[in-house]
């Protein structure tokens, strides 16, 4: 990687966080009496937001409350994991370290809220990496339309073609290579479906970020 500047995506790129996601919908609608999740229900909420996915559960469930106070309730749940056991990926310090060494100036865009992602990125040593924290749901859409990208662009003063975007979903990748940004593809276990498409898609790939740390 050889840009200026760089976004990076938290959940899947930076921490090893997506099984706890993964199952946060069991645990919140279960805990709401709900006892089976369609698969359906389940592939829609990846490209969404918080609320967005919240707004659905209201909609399919017939829970009570608003998609924010819906939303409110699920980032309490996941606010205990993102403090306490969420790891960071093995080698990603030393990758951030260098990007840092070198003058690239970084900053995170993810679908999570900015408050889980500070305490977590805070207690995993590595907020000061990043200029700042941008969340979907501050930019109000989800990583399907490149708003969270451009707006990051916009606040480093910086143009997509000089800027890589780190993810692991493919639909955010996706998003990102349209909109003109290199894009690099870190594997996850969650995106192992989608490999192979995902290397044919990236500019380049990052299946270990000690090896990728070691190649800057």
């Amino acid at each position: 990687m050889n840009k200026p500047y760089a976004i990076f995506d938290m959940d899947g790129t930076l921490v090893d966080s997506m099984g706890f996601w993964k199952r946060l919908a069991f645990e919140y609608l279960e805990s709401h009496g709900v006892k089976k999740v369609s698969a359906e229900i389940l592939e829609r909420i990846k490209a969404m937001t918080m609320t967005e996915s919240a707004a659905l559960f209201i909609s399919e469930y017939g829970l009570l409350g608003t998609p924010e106070s819906v939303a409110a309730d699920m980032n309490t749940m996941m606010d205990e994991h993102y403090r306490n056991d969420i790891p960071l990926k093995p080698g990603v310090k030393e990758y951030l370290t260098k990007l840092k060494s070198a003058g690239v100036r970084m900053c995170v865009a993810s679908a999570t809220a900015e408050p889980l992602m500070k305490a977590c990125l805070e207690r995993l040593d590595v907020l000061a990496d990043f200029e700042f924290l941008l969340s979907c749901e501050t930019v109000g859409a989800g990583k399907k339309q490149p708003d969270v990208y451009l707006e990051s662009i916009r606040r480093m003063g910086a143009k997509a073609a000089e800027t890589a975007v780190y993810e692991d979903a493919i639909y955010a990748a996706e998003t990102a290579k349209r909109a003109g940004f290199y894009v690099a593809g870190v594997q996850d276990e969650s995106n192992t479906d989608c490999w192979e498409k995902m290397k044919r898609l990236a500019d380049e790939v990052i299946v270990d970020w000690k090896s990728a740390a070691a190649d800057l």
